[in-house]
């Protein structure tokens, strides 16, 4: 009887996974943020304080609430590029109601009411008639937009009361309120993604669709729940940014998306869907913001500084394009 042939021996080499690629990426991504931190610190001196680190988490909230929702629809291998232009329609709807005698926090919640019913009818686009997402969200980008224009006429809205300005401006200690909420809504979201039959679906879809479907998974309905999320937390976003800056303008939000896209990205979530999470999407926010802070202090215009996070978007899915293609040939 004769002996079977042995199993060949691995090439030299064969299956040897990269130092990096073995690391976990928020280990990565913090050491990219120390980095970050280094180099804005000698673009100006006034970067390394603990008033500017305060004001690095004021001004990185209401991305940091949309890049939570983009989160969930990335997860999706989706994409919302509409999220901005709702943050903008929902802070000239606060504005605006409230301009007619409408109790400013019964405005602020007809305008969350406005940001869930917005990111739904995204969601029922995609699924109902099945055009895909990115042409959906360009679509109704320039839709909300436009409302916003229309609806505000070119006007900004104030006179907010204190009360409702705080949410925007106080401080517990040296913790700006926003960023309380900013974190307390990302619990909520790796809550509902890591302990929730509905955040085992949303990986499951994102992994693969067609199989989600054979295991009986409502694809639709998870979809219309993921975008209308990212529509009520861009709601959340704008009633921050009108706390902020004291004024519902239509311009609020314009190029939000970039940011949010590019923090979630590069949190380690992937653009094909199926893996990610909140814990690199707060990394991801923070090291944006940090760049962000760093070259406004140091007087770059924000053209430039919009190159700067288009580039870092470029590398973190060119990063995660070939940690893929490393994967699949080990």
């Amino acid at each position: 009887m004769s002996r079977p042939d042995a199993p060949p021996l691995p090439r030299e080499g064969r299956g040897h996974v990269p130092l990096w690629r073995r690391l976990p990426s928020e280990l990565l991504l913090l050491a990219l943020l120390a980095v970050a931190v280094i180099i804005m610190s000698r673009l100006s001196p006034a970067f390394l304080t603990v008033r500017n680190f305060a004001e690095v988490f004021r001004f990185s909230t209401e991305i940091g609430l949309i890049s939570l929702g983009m989160t969930l629809v990335i997860l999706t291998a989706g994409i919302d590029l509409s999220v901005g232009s709702i943050l903008g329609l929902c802070a000239i709807l606060l504005g605006f109601t409230f301009s007619l005698g409408l109790n400013v926090w019964l405005a602020f919640a007809l305008a969350l009411l406005a940001g869930a019913l917005l990111g739904l009818l995204n969601g029922l686009i995609i699924t109902r008639v099945g055009i895909p997402p990115l042409i959906v969200t360009l679509a109704t980008l320039a839709i909300y937009r436009g409302l916003a224009l229309g609806i505000s006429q070119a006007r900004s809205f104030g006179a907010f009361p204190e009360g409702f300005l705080a949410l925007g401006r106080a401080y517990l200690g040296p913790v700006p309120l926003q960023a309380l909420v900013l974190f307390g809504v990302a619990a909520g979201v790796w809550f509902l993604l890591a302990r929730t039959t509905f955040g085992r679906m949303v990986y499951a879809i994102g992994n693969n669709v067609t199989a989600a479907r054979f295991s009986g998974v409502p694809v639709g309905r998870v979809l219309l729940g993921v975008y209308t999320l990212s529509g009520l937390l861009a709601g959340l976003a704008g009633g921050v940014f009108v706390a902020r800056i004291s004024s519902a303008r239509a311009d609020a939000g314009i190029g939000y998306e970039l940011d949010a896209i590019t923090a979630v990205i590069l949190g380690g979530t992937a653009i094909t869907g199926g893996t990610g999470g909140v814990g690199g999407t707060v990394l991801g926010l923070l090291l944006v913001a940090v760049v962000r802070n760093g070259l406004t202090l140091a007087f770059v215009p924000t053209e430039i500084q919009n190159i700067v996070v288009g580039a870092i978007l470029l590398f973190a899915v060119l990063v995660s394009q070939l940690a893929r293609w490393g994967a699949s040939r080990a």
